[in-house]
């Protein structure tokens, strides 16, 4: 976890998206792949830590099948990402921080351990919270001033 919490603060600010990490290990614990939220400076909508991970973990298998594989994550997963670790068969999903808003994992849906899906994940939850926590709230606090500052520039019209 604490190699996905520097991934995540390796990400370029200003950034809109938040800071999260995220690793691929195979059952060997070796490092597969490695990504962290990057939409802004990629351009590209899916460009979330766990599918950048993913992508290279399977360019690093040779194939869309992770079986056996672990992914850390400094935040719980979306639905687009918890959708991509059910269809590449990851054996388990090791979480930092919950997302209250977006989270698929707990939070808001369980898309990872649904038993109409073909394929579920083992969980591991809230680990190092006391680091990852902060990565979250302190954007968070960022992003709410940068808002309430374009608000004020929208009234003055600048």
């Amino acid at each position: 976890m604490r190699q996905a919490i520097e991934l995540a603060r390796t990400r370029v600010p200003p950034s809109d998206d938040p800071p999260v990490g995220a690793l691929v290990y195979d059952h060997d614990s070796r490092l597969l792949g490695q990504g962290y939220h990057d939409r802004p400076g990629t351009g590209d909508p899916t460009a979330y830590a766990e599918l950048t991970a993913l992508r290279q973990a399977a360019d690093a298998v040779g194939g869309w099948r992770l079986d056996g594989c672990t992914v850390v994550t400094t935040l719980e997963p979306g639905v687009m990402a918890a959708g991509a670790l059910v269809l590449a068969r990851i054996q388990r999903l090791v979480i930092g921080s919950w997302d209250p808003y977006h989270g698929a994992v707990c939070s808001q849906w369980d898309l990872v351990r649904d038993r109409r899906l073909n394929h579920r994940l083992e969980v591991v939850s809230e680990v190092l919270t006391d680091e990852t926590d902060p990565l979250i709230t302190d954007y968070l606090e960022v992003e709410k001033y940068h808002a309430e500052q374009r608000r004020i520039d929208m009234k003055l019209g600048l």
